[in-house]
């Protein structure tokens, strides 16, 4: 087979189209990709719609990519034609600026995000450098991987990088894309764990995702119902609301971390004095390398952690994208080539 299909955007915010693309071959330290599984991440909708710098159309995007290694470029070593791998928002890193001298991977200065700096796996195959591959441990399905790649990382680490130790009192806020990993990572790691959201509704949820506590925030004072409870080490928020985020953060005891993952383009409403007296922090934290991607799925694995998700094929893109842009999908939407 000399072609494959991909989901592209010819134009800022059109829609996807199926076409046919001659079949690349990876370049020196590249492989590329049998994709078996694509996550559909509200970050896609970035990139659709030109809002991050540098971007050239038509875009092929997808940044939650599980699949198979099916040819290897010159000079790639410890990787083989049919290794299950994972590519998530960290597609490479340059090695060169300041962060990258430092080890600090995730916030490279050239930092390579599929879909952004190359085209994505809303296709049949991609093409990526070898310092973006995470291998995906046998007890993870592929369309079970895709997601941990962006939301999985991102959460695990949060709390994993975090003030928390095991028995702290720590809340979610938000029960989403996000959020619903969120939480079962804290309950796993022997966090006692509060879930934040909007309903009474989404209380079973939250205690079958492992949640010690539920909070209506609805219907109740986030930061007053956390100090009842005695006050929070870290507060991670997931909802992508400034108000919901700063809700969180006088729910925190003395020294605690308020960690936002969740994106809002409005202000968070915080005042000094609601952190300096109480010695609290607000922590922006991204994602994850390759290597913290492989410990998230890993860890998954072994604690029985898994993406609530929906597939569709890749000529559902449209319909996946969207249920995912206006928040039915419960939660990751997947494509599968």
């Amino acid at each position: 087979m000399n072609s494959m299909r991909v989901a592209q955007v010819s134009e800022p915010g059109g829609p996807f189209e199926i076409v046919e693309r001659e079949l690349p071959e990876p370049g020196p330290g590249h492989v590329r990709i049998a994709v078996e599984a694509s996550g559909v991440c509200h970050s896609d909708a970035g990139m659709v719609h030109n809002a991050f710098p540098n971007l050239s159309f038509p875009l092929v995007a997808g940044h939650e990519v599980a699949g198979r290694i099916d040819a290897l470029g010159e000079g790639v070593r410890y990787w083989a034609v049919g290794d299950r791998v994972e590519v998530g928002w960290f597609g490479g890193h340059c090695g060169h600026c300041p962060p990258c001298r430092e080890g600090d991977f995730i916030v490279c200065r050239n930092l390579q995000v599929p879909g952004w700096a190359y085209d994505g796996g809303y296709a049949t195959h991609m093409v990526a450098p070898v310092n973006a591959l995470a291998r995906i441990p046998e007890g993870l399905t592929a369309v079970e991987a895709a997601p941990l790649g962006c939301a999985g990382v991102t959460t695990y680490n949060a709390f994993r990088k975090s003030a928390a130790r095991p028995g702290d009192l720590v809340a979610v806020i938000g029960i989403g894309g996000l959020g619903h990993l969120a939480v079962q990572y804290a309950a796993k790691s022997g966090l006692e764990t509060v879930a934040v959201a909007r309903g009474e509704d989404k209380r079973a949820l939250a205690m079958e995702l492992g949640a010690h506590h539920y909070i209506d925030s609805a219907a109740t004072d986030t930061a007053k119902a956390l100090q009842e409870l005695g006050g929070a080490r870290v507060v991670l928020a997931t909802a992508s609301n400034s108000q919901a985020m700063a809700a969180g953060v006088d729910g925190l005891l003395p020294g605690g971390e308020l960690v936002l993952v969740g994106i809002d383009s409005e202000p968070v409403p915080i005042t000094p004095a609601q952190l300096i007296l109480p010695s609290r922090t607000v922590v922006g934290h991204p994602s994850g390398t390759s290597r913290d991607v492989e410990h998230a799925m890993n860890f998954s694995a072994l604690a029985g952690i898994r993406p609530m998700t929906e597939t569709m094929p890749l000529e559902g893109i449209n319909e996946a994208f969207a249920r995912m842009m206006s928040g039915a999908a419960r939660f990751r939407m997947v494509v599968i080539p």
